[in-house]
């Protein structure tokens, strides 16, 4: 039995019905989903922010002058290293799971037409968590590959990749497998695919800016630019406490607007599969043919 709110994701949707749908969701089961995000997701998070801080306050120790002419931070440019190398891995760390917990989360969903069960959702991310991975790294270096050779084959592997991953979680599919079946997903329908992930991208690119408008103020601020008196003094902002504090929020509004991204690709996924394989509706069918015996 559906819930009330239930939202079917297995149909076709226009542009304006997906970016609708996308926020209704989200409204919805707010509460239910970002909690399974807050306790899945919450740890790499902050492993990803302290690392984060950790990178951005060793750069600014590197770029101080005054630190630099001191003998005891000889050793800085290797802790840079280090601190970047960890910022790495831990962003990588909690896209991945990030990503596995939206695509699992939508899977239990679907499946229990609208409840969702958090010991599926969880067992769901780390059993698919190595193929992630596996898989965000080979659509990473083919569109990284793309846009070097040219900058259209990089936009056109972007889009036919971009649902990979729900075809990885959906249709269970291995690494490979869920990487080719994309470009026969969205093959027949690249261009509304593109046109779809375009203004989706943008309301993101526009919400994300207007958040991280306070600290692109304050760092000009500090740095004198307003005044028209800059102080080279200034000019290192990255070990202030309250431009690290201003940073780390806007690292987490861009991860929060990047979650809606990935729901929204997640109704392009379910929109594309439907136009060729007509899979929400055969379920409906056959539905109906159960419940008339």
């Amino acid at each position: 039995m559906q819930t009330v709110n239930y939202i079917e994701f297995k149909k076709q949707r226009e542009l304006g019905e997906i970016l609708s749908d996308t926020f209704a969701f989200i409204r919805s089961e707010f509460k239910p989903f970002f909690g399974t995000l807050l306790k899945i997701v919450g740890p790499y998070i902050l492993i990803m922010l302290i690392s984060s801080g950790f990178y951005i306050y060793t750069v600014g120790d590197i770029m101080n002058i005054t630190t630099l002419q001191a003998d005891n931070q000889i050793f800085s440019p290797i802790i840079m290293i280090l601190a970047g190398l960890a910022l790495f891995v831990s962003s990588i760390m909690a896209y991945v799971v990030s990503h596995g917990t939206v695509l699992c989360y939508i899977r239990s969903y679907t499946e229990n037409k609208g409840k969702i069960f958090f010991e599926d959702i969880k067992k769901g991310v780390y059993a698919n968590f190595w193929s992630l991975i596996g898989l965000g790294f080979l659509v990473g270096l083919s569109i990284m590959a793309g846009i070097i050779f040219c900058l259209i084959p990089g936009i056109y592997l972007g889009v036919c990749l971009s649902v990979s991953f729900a075809i990885l979680i959906f249709q269970k599919k291995n690494v490979s497998d869920a990487y080719s079946e994309s470009f026969s997903l969205v093959k027949e329908n690249w261009w509304i695919t593109f046109a779809t992930l375009f203004v989706i991208y943008i309301i993101i690119y526009i919400a994300s800016l207007a958040f991280s408008l306070p600290t692109i103020i304050y760092t000009w601020a500090k740095m004198g630019i307003f005044s028209g008196e800059v102080d080279a003094e200034n000019m290192n902002i990255f070990s202030d406490p309250i431009y690290l504090i201003l940073n780390l929020i806007s690292q987490i509004i861009q991860f929060l607007m990047n979650i809606i991204l990935l729901v929204s690709i997640t109704f392009i996924y379910f929109n594309l599969n439907e136009r060729k394989n007509f899979t929400g509706t055969f379920e409906t069918i056959e539905n109906l043919g159960k419940q008339t015996n």
